[in-house]
């Protein structure tokens, strides 16, 4: 059984994915206490994989559908036994990590996520997207040397934008990432 804390249909908001059509499903818990966390960890339903599978399956069967496996952190619960699940219509299946922890097979596309003072297991990613605080800034060369596909900085909660954009002027190696879910006010 998964501990989920919600599941639900809208927009990808961040990152390399922006503007697909995507089914979130927010796993509770997580190793870390970021003070920016937006995840409600105060509830979670227990669900099977087939469970969540087909609550994912009755917003959308297209394969252009993203799954988003997000938290909290995903990486504490997702198995191959979901990630199956979740393949059977083919559809793009994408976690959202800090990436302290191994992934399972079957994952189609890895936004790493990393946070301050966390140690990351992961050796590649698809995209980094760090979070532009205080505590990032002096790790923000290593996350740009990380093997990935492409590397995001995206401000604080909406609060820090001309910092970032600041930042990525001088180094032209980011892209800027808004939580445009936030500034469109949807999910």
């Amino acid at each position: 059984m998964y501990r989920v804390n919600e599941i639900f249909y809208s927009l990808q908001g961040e990152g390399y994915h922006t503007g697909r059509t995507a089914v979130f499903v927010r796993l509770a818990g997580c190793n870390l206490r970021c003070p920016f966390c937006d995840t409600d960890f105060s509830h979670s339903e227990p669900m099977s994989a087939d469970a969540i599978a087909e609550r994912v399956f009755a917003y959308s069967t297209s394969p252009d559908t993203l799954i988003v496996l997000t938290g909290g952190e995903p990486s504490l619960q997702a198995d191959e036994a979901l990630t199956k699940a979740l393949h059977r219509h083919h559809q793009t299946l994408t976690i959202e990590t800090n990436g302290t922890h191994p992934l399972p097979d079957g994952i189609d596309w890895i936004t790493l996520s990393p946070k301050a003072g966390a140690d990351v297991v992961l050796t590649h990613a698809d995209e980094v997207k760090v979070v532009f605080t205080p505590d990032t800034v002096n790790d923000l060369p290593r996350w740009a040397a990380f093997p990935a596909k492409h590397h995001y900085l995206q401000p604080c909660s909406c609060t820090n934008t001309e910092d970032v954009v600041r930042y990525i002027l001088g180094h032209p190696e980011w892209r800027l990432s808004l939580q445009t879910h936030k500034y469109i006010d949807i999910r």
